[in-house]
């Protein structure tokens, strides 16, 4: 006999409509014919977790095959498609936002949708990784194909990136989801009408899933993915310093200083824990990181900083539905950081790893070698399924499984 669970009297509040709107009544017959399974994916590709699967049958039925002479070498593919792959020329409307401790972040939206999409059209808010923003390859693509399935689209700039504007002796971080939380609710307040969705790639990845665990049930997010994630802060750190990782570590370090000394009057006779001239002179992230961003955010040291910051913690607290996309040999976001028992032991939660793809690479399927990633149409698959799931009275459902025991 199916037996049915629901959330207790002690469960958080369904406060918002759109929380509202993914909790339904689930009747489940007394003798339930077994469930038909789901077409099986490529054994190119390892998949966790079922429940998507089946509206990602077409792209994930398919061999994963890296494009030749830059899919062979997980180092070739990455700075290949940092420095070939075509930046699309998108135009777009700036919107700065002050958030409540006086900082500011830019949100940057495809100009003309105002006039072009209805109210209601799904809005898609992108997070770049570190030191990245709307200028980036990435980012372009996956707008261009999120405005051509009608979506709204806003890029989210954090402090300093993407030319960002910083009022306050303050950056970002891995786990500082203040900002986060004010561009998700003025969005949604622009646009009541509208399911939210999210999709971070790298660090933004990173600040994602910490902000999904964080809101959990609360969450008025109807969907996120998550691209080649470092999850595990303290793992990647360990691996940014071996080998070609080196190049890598000197380049965001690179970056890193270059939009700290645009604002470092700002930093100007600081005082506190505080050591500005490492950052200020950071050959590492992890310089940059021990002379500010730790005694910004209050971590006594760099590794407590990485080790609270990891998003591997936050996957249990996940009740949205959520794709995590990694390649296997990424160097930046190793595979062994990967949560993969806690991805398997959500069902709210899917993860795909790809053989090769290197770091915000995935040089491969029709956009390759120069065009857009593998992952782009495999994303927009997932949101669309999400998006399409209607019930009652038009009213999007989409359950949070954790509280059906069937």
């Amino acid at each position: 006999m199916a037996r049915l669970a629901f959330a207790s009297a002690s469960s958080p509040p369904l406060t918002s409509a759109r929380t509202l709107r993914r909790h339904f009544s689930v009747f489940a017959a007394a003798d339930p014919k077994p469930p038909e399974m789901p077409r099986p994916h490529h054994p190119s590709l390892e998949v966790i977790g079922d429940r998507f699967l089946p509206a990602l049958k077409d792209s994930l039925a398919k061999p994963y095959d890296a494009f030749p002479l830059v899919g062979f070498n997980r180092h070739v593919e990455t700075i290949y498609a940092a420095f070939y792959r075509s930046v699309p020329f998108v135009r777009l409307r700036r919107e700065c936002l002050r958030t409540k401790d006086n900082g500011s972040v830019a949100l940057d939206w495809v100009a003309g949708d105002d006039g072009d999409l209805p109210p209601e059209s799904p809005i898609l808010i992108l997070l770049p990784g570190l030191t990245g923003g709307s200028q980036d390859s990435y980012v372009r693509h996956m707008l261009l194909r999120a405005r051509s399935k009608k979506w709204r689209c806003v890029v989210f700039n954090s402090r300093g990136c993407g030319d960002s504007p910083v009022t306050t002796p303050q950056f970002y971080s891995a786990s500082f989801l203040g900002d986060i939380g004010e561009v998700i609710a003025h969005v949604g307040a622009r646009f009541p009408r509208a399911n939210l969705y999210a999709a971070g790639w790298s660090l933004g990845g990173n600040i994602l899933v910490n902000y999904l665990g964080q809101e959990s049930h609360n969450c008025t997010l109807s969907a996120a993915v998550s691209l080649c994630n470092p999850f595990d802060l303290v793992i990647a750190d360990e691996d940014f310093h071996k080998g070609f990782n080196n190049v890598y570590d000197k380049a965001l370090s690179r970056s890193l200083r270059r939009i700290f000394s645009k604002h470092s009057l700002l930093f100007e006779d600081i005082g506190g824990g505080f050591n500005i001239p490492m950052a200020a002179n950071a050959e590492t992230v992890r310089d940059f990181d021990e002379g500010l961003t730790r005694v910004s955010f209050g971590f006594k040291t760099v590794d407590e900083y990485y080790s609270k910051s990891s998003s591997s913690k936050a996957i249990k607290h996940v009740r949205i539905p959520l794709l995590c996309i990694q390649a296997a040999n990424d160097p930046i976001a190793p595979d062994r950081g990967i949560p993969r028992d806690d991805i398997k032991a959500n069902p709210n939660c899917m993860l795909i790893v790809t053989p090769r793809g290197g770091h915000l690479g995935w040089v491969a399927g029709e956009g390759a070698p120069n065009g857009a990633p593998w992952t782009d149409p495999v994303v927009m698959e997932f949101l669309q399924h999400v998006e399409s799931c209607v019930t009652i009275n038009g009213e999007r459902m989409l359950e949070d499984v954790h509280q059906i025991q069937v």
